[in-house]
């Protein structure tokens, strides 16, 4: 585990209500925002926390330097701490930093490989209204980490800093960027040149033909790049620093200014650190974006500001024709005031939302045109479909691969179903949806993120059957391989397990099953051969029942017998009477009853129509009517009730008003499509009646379709995105079962 300050590096920059905002943003990912707490807070909602800290530190107004600490805690791959160990671990990280009483809002994240808590805390004490700043956080931190890890059983890190402030950040650098920071370079190329070097004039000598310098700056020596990127001689090596090579060389000695260029060997240019495959294309495709992007994006924005003026110049021209309009109206007084007045109001509101529309234009703009570091430039196109840049970021030695419980499987892969992909890692893992839970693929190995939930892993090894081969070995705790085993089972999918005494387990549990299946299923037939032997049928014929059952039971009669069955000739033949109440007697058929005889009439037979050569050729309608026309027509019964249309039609309306006023709102229209497979978007209750929101792939309209209570509390626990089936009746049909 470590625990760490973020410190802002511009003052202006420290705001807690845009790092809540960050640190509780979903960015549309379903596996990045766990549980979300606020402390020492009165408010109940995040924006009413967000301005009482705001107020709060309002009420300081002598402190100079930043009001919040953002503070982070991230724990090793596999870790997956529980919410109560997590909320015990930050309250005594707080504690331990002075920090127990002060405002705070946490939020865990989980959209990378390592679980990690985010803490935002006002520095500003919510009663004394005085600000604390913590004496050296870093040792606090580092003993309150070893504590923890101790108490909670955390798997042990390095605490103890061996590396100054420069050799942490050319780390970071490599670690997150994926580039060569000046001094790995100097470290990897040239170091042991430099210690060799016996005289000051040698020890220029290399520099220059590492594209190096070497100068004074201050009270000490640095090292400069031919790109003006410089760092400590001390932070490469000690025995680098000035005092260490004048005890060594004598008195620091500039280069010589009339000295001939030396032939430069090679120089540091920020290349990406060295992986297990090759990125020379890659990287020069990274390079040719970077150095194109300004001119793009300000080719981009100068045509959305052309758009933004044509759009203005319209408005205006428009509000003078309305203008003009109204001053040849022959009306005097008050009415021509309040035209004047509408169409100024109207030109106002117009030239704001083409103004708002400008301004999110910019922000999209300048998003998408952003300059980003080698790694992060290597996981936007691994997430756009590069599998070379995805093969480049798990090539990088940060990528060690997942651990704890996983699955992989060897053998030969079977096609599946595309799955939903949430994220992509730096470490090249990728995260996909999988109902409720998310499954992460590293290229080897699958991990059911979070809690191991049956339908998570049922998912994990569905997808590695998909993947990797029908052959499957599941690494981890007991309690994880007995879930998965069980969920192998339920889903009765063709794997088998490459350990033996997993593998017996499943078939045990899987021929128990089918024993199961089989004894229900006789039982079954034995309670049919019952109620079909009450019906009249011969007691001496049950071995045949079990033949002809679905003969008898639809009151089919083939003459060789009462049943259908094979009889004797001397045997008197019976007319197939039947079930009782399933076929009327003769003297009841084909004739109108009363209601106060049979309040509805139906018969549970076959219907009896006339087919189309007995309908003569003069009548209007030619087709054949089939035997209902006494039956009423009950409302209800595959309709959709008036309330549920009206609400449907009232949520679609208020949708596309704000739609047409110009708010970034999607098209919604009803749903008629019939049968289809389509992605759930939503539930919404209007008037008290539940409305579906259903979107189909990446189309724009969202589709309203109208259902029960009982569907919408089914529905309640299908994530947004899941795949549902609508059947041509209008059912829901989920993977958690169907609703009506």
């Amino acid at each position: 585990m470590i625990a760490k300050h973020v410190p802002m590096r511009s003052l202006a920059k420290s705001d807690f209500a845009e790092l809540v905002e960050y640190i509780t943003d979903e960015q549309d990912k379903a596996e990045r925002l766990g549980q979300i707490a606020a402390t020492n807070c009165e408010a109940a909602t995040m924006q009413a926390v967000i301005g009482e800290v705001l107020a709060t530190q309002r009420q300081n107004t002598r402190a100079a330097g930043d009001k919040t600490f953002h503070l982070l805690v991230s724990f090793r791959p596999g870790e997956r701490p529980t919410p109560e160990t997590l909320k015990a671990i930050e309250e005594r990280i707080c504690a331990g930093l002075g920090y127990g009483e002060h405002q705070r809002v946490s939020a865990v994240h989980h959209d990378t490989d390592n679980l990690h808590l985010h803490i935002a805390i006002n520095k500003i004490h919510p009663e004394r209204h005085t600000m604390h700043e913590p004496f050296q956080s870093y040792r606090t931190l580092a003993e309150l980490c070893a504590t923890l890890e101790r108490d909670y059983g955390l798997e042990k890190d390095n605490h103890q800093s061996r590396r100054s402030v420069a050799e942490g950040r050319a780390a970071d650098m490599e670690c997150h960027a994926g580039v060569e920071s000046l001094v790995g370079w100097v470290r990897r190329e040239c170091l042991e040149e430099m210690r060799g070097a016996q005289s000051w004039t040698e020890l220029h000598q290399v520099m220059k033909e590492n594209g190096l310098e070497l100068r004074e700056r201050g009270n000490g020596l640095v090292v400069e790049a031919a790109d003006g990127t410089r760092v400590k001689a001390s932070t490469i090596a000690r025995e680098l620093s000035k005092p260490g090579l004048e005890a060594r060389l004598g008195p620091f000695q500039v280069p010589p200014e009339r000295q001939a260029p030396p032939k430069i060997r090679r120089q540091y240019d920020k290349a990406p650190i060295r992986l297990r495959v090759n990125t020379v294309e890659l990287y020069a495709r990274y390079k040719a974006e970077q150095q194109n992007l300004t001119a793009a994006r300000a080719d981009a924005l100068t045509k959305a500001r052309r758009r933004k003026d044509r759009a203005v110049e319209d408005a205006k021209r428009a509000n003078r024709l309305r203008r003009a309009t109204i001053k040849v109206v022959d009306s005097k007084g008050i009415s021509k005031k309040v035209l004047y007045s509408q169409a100024s109001t109207a030109l106002r509101d117009r030239l704001a939302e083409i103004h708002k529309e400008y301004a999110k234009e910019r922000e999209k703009l300048y998003q998408g045109f952003q300059r980003r570091a080698w790694a992060d430039w290597l996981k936007q196109e691994a997430l756009q479909g590069d599998a070379e840049a995805l093969t480049a970021l798990r090539a990088r030695e940060a990528a060690q691969g997942l651990k704890g419980n996983t699955v992989a499987g060897r053998g030969e892969a079977k096609p599946g179903h595309a799955h939903v992909q949430d994220n992509i890692t730096k470490k090249g893992t990728i995260i996909f949806r999988a109902g409720q839970s998310a499954v992460r693929d590293d290229g080897d190995k699958l991990q059911v993120s979070r809690e191991a939930t049956r339908e998570g892993v049922q998912a994990a090894l569905r997808l590695a059957m998909e993947r990797y081969g029908n052959q499957i070995t599941v690494n981890g705790t007991p309690e994880f391989k007995a879930r998965a085993i069980r969920a192998a089972v339920d889903s009765q999918l063709p794997i088998t397990f490459a350990d033996p005494a997993l593998e017996l387990r499943r078939q045990q549990l899987l021929n128990k099953e089918q024993a199961h299946e089989r004894a229900a299923r006789a039982e079954r037939g034995r309670t049919d051969r019952r109620s079909l032997g009450s019906a009249g049928s011969s007691a001496a014929a049950d071995d045949n029942l079990a033949r002809t059952g679905a003969e008898i039971g639809r009151g089919r009669s083939d003459g060789r017998g009462g049943a259908g069955m094979d009889a004797p000739a001397h045997a008197p033949r019976k007319p197939n009477v039947g079930r009782i109440g399933r076929v009327p007697p003769p003297q009841s058929q084909h004739r109108l009853r009363g209601m106060s005889e049979l309040g509805v009439v139906r018969i549970a037979s076959g219907s009896e129509v006339l087919l189309p050569r007995d309908v003569p050729r003069h009548v209007e309608q030619q087709g054949a009517q089939p035997d209902h026309a006494l039956r009423r027509g009950v409302f209800g019964s595959g309709r959709l009730k008036p309330a549920q249309l009206a609400a449907a039609d009232k949520y679609i309306a208020e949708r596309e008003g704000k739609r047409l006023k110009g708010v970034d709102i999607p098209k919604h229209t009803l749903y008629n499509e019939g049968a289809s497979v389509i992605s759930f978007a939503g539930v919404r209750n209007v008037e008290g009646q539940p409305l579906a929101l259903l979107k189909r792939g990446d189309a724009d309209a969202v589709m309203v379709l109208p259902i029960d209570q009982a569907t919408a509390r089914r529905l309640s626990r299908v994530a947004v995105g899941d795949p549902i089936t609508v059947t041509p009746r209008g059912s829901i049909q989920t993977s958690k079962g169907r609703s009506r």
